[in-house]
């Protein structure tokens, strides 16, 4: 087979959508195939992390604790109950008992008011100081930080 010829149907494959090409001429026969594109996956760089820059204190004193106060919620006044680790705020010990407290009980120092789930570990929240529960700050199943509020007891 003549090597323009080849090159033809080198080039016809190449442009088509044929993936596969055999031609008998004579005593000569030729297979051309086309490979599908290889991926070839690159180690992907890291993301360079960058400093912000730091912002010079040029506001005036008077201002910033109007603003910390205005940023911060207001808590009702009386003792908080705070979550003491990371986890999943629970109300009662399982999903169809009642609540270990209401808004309006009266609860003792040790008595235990939630429970919070922490790497599948149930950890039983006790209340560190005695009152009546004025105020539940967060729902049942909700994640919950160290040192979020809980409880406010009056």
């Amino acid at each position: 087979m003549d090597l323009r010829k080849l090159k033809t149907l080198i080039d016809l494959v190449a442009e088509s959508g044929i993936s596969e090409l055999e031609v008998t001429e004579g005593d000569g026969k030729v297979r051309i195939v086309k490979q599908p594109p290889q991926v070839i996956a690159a180690p992907m760089a890291m993301p360079q992390m960058q400093a912000l820059p730091v912002m010079p204190a040029a506001a005036p004193a008077a201002s910033a604790p109007a603003a910390a106060e205005a940023a911060a919620p207001q808590l009702p006044a009386g003792h908080i109950v705070t979550s003491p680790m990371v986890g999943t705020f629970y109300r009662a010990p399982s999903p169809g008992a009642a609540p270990f407290v209401n808004v309006g009980d009266a609860v003792k120092e040790g008595q235990t008011v939630c429970i919070i789930e922490a790497m599948k570990l149930l950890n039983e929240i006790e209340c560190d100081k005695a009152g009546v529960i004025k105020e539940i700050l967060v729902e049942n199943g909700q994640a919950v930080e160290y040192g979020q509020p809980l409880f406010v007891i009056g």
